[in-house]
């Protein structure tokens, strides 16, 4: 008999971030998470993402031993936008045991259906900077920091549930060219004197915010108004992402595009893979857990590179200021000695940002799935 349990306390929610390590024990593929990121991610005085949603956290047990968690979300900034009375359901980690993942799936639906939601939707978390999708393929590649890993058997249990597809995220393996192709660099000039726009550098996390604040914040909430699930940005939230984020950023990667007004257009930026650090330390900075993400994040020479995002502002998209980016970064992808990019989850019909990256040798390697049920 499966029991299912609130987590309510602090060393509750400890031990429902602990139990997916244990689960993935041994698993190469598996990245974990920062333990403190996870759990500033439930603490509302710290994650103001909070102000918007309604959560719950709830494990099973099967005699006495914990068997499976999951959170039940109503993000009601989201539900508005999009005219939607969605519950969703995160942190979905189970045994291979359908009478587990059911009676999980069964508390987010009970849940949300008291609270007047017509459809269950997920795997997906409170905004879109948290994970989302179950992995359909791919599960023998190393997941990097910023992509959802799961066992195989996920997926005959949700599908099993009466789940359907809503939306499918690729990732891709890229491997850059030597040097900038002619066709990018004629075309980032022609850009730049079309539109008076030009590629600004900083050198840390300190001078971005001195010379811009928020505002590239701003430029990522505006250009992902229209995509999967969007959920617009409280000023709270976009100073809460900034300070999670820009910690672990080499600038090297960062690339600005301002406009002769000075305000910021475009933003690119990737960083190390720094996934091998966190399964080296288990997610835990202690005792020895920094050594190993400093190094990561301060390394000169790496083979593997995650290119986390790329955001236009809407009235200059179309206006080919995505090669600017390539300009910028290919030189210095090249100076890193790196050999492989990895991109994160790219909606499979955001056809804009794909081109972008297959005009480039390439692999499609992951995929995967949101899924949703009416209720």
């Amino acid at each position: 008999m499966v029991e299912i349990r609130d987590i309510r306390t602090k060393r509750e929610l400890r031990g429902f971030i602990e139990f997916a390590n244990q689960l993935y024990k041994g698993c190469d593929c598996y990245c974990p998470p920062l333990f403190f990121d996870e759990m500033n991610c439930f603490e509302p005085e710290k994650n103001p993402a909070l102000e918007v949603c309604d959560y719950r956290l709830w494990m099973a047990y099967r005699d006495g031993k914990p068997v499976g968690r999951i959170a039940g979300i109503i993000n009601r900034r989201a539900n508005e936008k999009w005219g939607f009375r969605h519950v969703r359901f995160g942190w979905f980690d189970f045994i291979d045991d359908k009478e587990v993942s059911r009676a999980l799936l069964d508390t987010v639906v009970a849940w949300g259906k008291e609270r007047g939601m017509d459809a269950l939707n997920g795997p997906v978390g409170f905004t879109d900077f948290d994970h989302e999708g179950l992995l359909l393929e791919g599960f023998d590649y190393p997941a990097v920091m910023a992509s959802l890993y799961n066992y195989p058997y996920y997926v005959k249990h949700v599908e099993a549930y009466g789940l359907e597809k809503e939306a499918d995220w690729i990732e891709l393996q890229v491997f850059p060219p030597k040097d900038v192709p002619e066709r990018i660099d004629r075309l980032a000039e022609m850009v730049k004197q079309r539109y008076h726009v030009r590629i600004v550098k900083v050198k840390d996390s300190r001078e971005l915010v001195k010379r811009f604040g928020i505002e590239y914040m701003d430029v990522i909430d505006a250009a992902y108004q229209k995509l999967y699930n969007f959920q617009p940005m409280t000023d709270k939230q976009k100073n809460y992402y900034k300070d999670m984020y820009f910690q672990f950023l080499n600038f090297d990667f960062v690339t600005l595009v301002v406009n002769e007004k000075e305000e910021l257009v475009g933003v690119g930026l990737g960083m190390p893979d720094i996934a091998p650090a966190l399964r080296r330390c288990g997610g835990k900075l202690l005792p020895f857990g920094w050594y190993h993400l400093i190094k990561a994040l301060k390394a000169k020479h790496m083979e593997r590179f995650s290119f986390l995002l790329i955001a236009v502002r809407p009235d200059y998209q179309d206006k080919g200021i995505n090669a600017l980016f390539l300009q910028d970064q290919i030189p210095i992808i090249n100076q890193y000695g790196i050999k492989t990019l990895e991109t994160t989850s790219m909606l499979e019909t955001n056809t804009k940002v794909l081109s972008f990256f297959m005009q480039f040798d390439h692999r499609q390697h992951k995929r995967h799935r949101a899924y949703i049920k009416t209720i």
